[in-house]
């Protein structure tokens, strides 16, 4: 594995953009960098590829063991909302993606630092942007990169159980970020011939006479996909609709997700699959002779309200709005650094298969919502 500097194209702004990526840059921080790529041989790729294979059967695992050992308090997660996640499992619904946060620098097998379950962060960066700019940069050569395809075969293969009606897309008003990417995944829906439409979260309406969710036009929803946390949904008051819906609308991602996308699911994969070489040693509690560890809230975002601890020193800890729930300690496993910057690896997981990865870095030891995306080939 080795990061490659090289200048980056001419106008490649005006070439982003007619990509439909228009948050390239965020609050004046390139967050689009093509002044360097990442460079895998194919053995490399492979052991990715296996390890993400590997870890998404060991987490499908952990929400059975989790379910049939009623661990949802280690989780934070209401006992309301209990139903409704095991309801989702039971009838198989479909879960379109997830993305595994890894830590790995092309010679030691890729440790899983947390699961991105729920939220799609950085797939369309990693479908698209990067695809684009190896066929004009690096033309003729591979790239680990699948995802376009496998979200219309997965959308072509779920369709027969879809419930009656248009697949609904949503996401919030105030995120050009989710928006663009909420779009894109509806693209690939239509491309697999499914009908649809786009709605902002905050449209969504309920019928108390019906009890049933609701378009703009009082037309019952039964498949909606959100890009919106389920922690929140179930959160807010207009959630509880969740638990009396009539038509049990099916949403993707499904409920069942709350139990990967938390990082509880770190320790819990810890004790079934102790030792394993893609996992680090992680606890609900910090033991006592670790004074070097990560502590992770169990429900955050973009790097939130982490700390790293280096021989009973803080070393870094990052500031938000997390932890109430509260941490889970997982060992410190650092990042490789190529030149001052250090990479994290998003393998993701599109219908229940590796397909490809995207690799952000920034000059600190955590990733958070300034870090760039680099793109990457394979030779």
């Amino acid at each position: 594995m080795k990061r490659i500097a090289i200048t980056p194209r001419n106008f490649w702004q005006n070439k982003v953009e007619t990509l439909g990526f228009g948050f390239h840059s965020l609050e004046g921080i390139k967050y689009w960098d093509e002044s360097a790529y990442y460079q895998f041989t194919y053995p490399q790729i492979e052991q990715l590829e296996k390890a993400t294979n590997t870890l998404h059967e060991m987490c499908l695992e952990a929400v059975q063991y989790v379910m049939d050992h009623n661990l949802y308090h280690l989780f934070h997660i209401p006992a309301s909302v209990i139903p409704l996640i095991e309801r989702s499992w039971e009838n198989d619904e479909p879960s379109l993606y997830g993305r595994f946060d890894l830590a790995y620098d092309g010679i030691h097998p890729p440790k899983m630092l947390e699961y991105n379950a729920d939220t799609p962060t950085s797939l369309y960066e990693a479908g698209i942007v990067q695809y684009f700019w190896s066929e004009e940069v690096r033309r003729g050569v591979d790239q680990f990169n699948s995802i376009h395809e496998k979200l219309v075969d997965y959308f072509r293969s779920v369709k027969p159980y879809l419930k009656p009606g248009k697949i609904y897309f949503a996401c919030i008003k105030e995120s050009l970020e989710d928006l663009t990417t909420v779009e894109y995944i509806r693209a690939c829906a239509l491309e697999a011939e499914l009908v649809t439409e786009f709605i902002y979260i905050d449209e969504i309406g309920w019928d108390s006479k019906t009890q049933t969710f609701v378009d703009n036009q009082d037309v019952d929803m039964q498949n909606i996909f959100k890009l919106y946390p389920w922690e929140w949904m179930v959160n807010e008051e207009f959630g509880q609709n969740l638990l009396i819906d009539r038509n049990q609308t099916l949403w993707i991602e499904p409920a069942w997700k709350m139990i990967l996308s938390n990082k509880a699911i770190l320790p819990i994969l810890w004790q079934l699959f102790p030792n394993h070489p893609n996992l680090l040693p992680s606890y609900f509690e910090k033991p006592a002779s670790w004074d070097t560890y990560v502590a992770k809230p169990l429900l955050s975002r973009e790097g939130a309200n982490v700390e790293i601890v280096e021989n009973g020193n803080t070393i870094l800890e990052t500031e938000g709005e997390y932890g109430e729930e509260g941490f889970i300690f997982q060992e410190f496993y650092p990042l490789p650094e190529f030149e001052g910057n250090y990479a994290v690896i998003g393998s993701w997981v599109i219908g229940q298969e590796s397909a490809g990865i995207g690799i952000r870095e920034n000059t600190t030891l955590v990733t958070n919502n300034t870090s760039r995306f680099i793109p990457h080939v394979i030779v």
